[in-house]
């Protein structure tokens, strides 16, 4: 087995620590990420108001077909106690 001094640190191994989390030599692609990433932020942020959008519509059908239940249960009440 090799010595302790020939293992690699852990900052070899997972990256010396930079800020910017680029690795060494990414260069160009590294804007790439950004752009791709930028990318993904825009769609998922259409997604999320279009997901907002489809609960609001939910909403609104749930809280009518409720209110026009009731209306329902209401009447069909009344009918029966003006019958007796």
């Amino acid at each position: 087995m090799g010595s302790k001094d020939d293992a690699p640190t852990w900052a070899d191994q997972w990256g010396s620590g930079d800020d910017d989390g680029a690795s060494a030599g990414a260069g160009e692609a590294d804007g790439d990420k950004k752009t791709v990433a930028g990318n993904v932020k825009a769609a998922a942020s259409e997604g999320l108001v279009k997901a907002k959008a489809a609960a609001l519509v939910g909403a609104h059908k749930v809280k009518s077909g409720t209110s026009s239940g009731i209306k329902w249960v209401k009447e069909q009440y009344q009918k029966r106690a003006s019958s007796k």
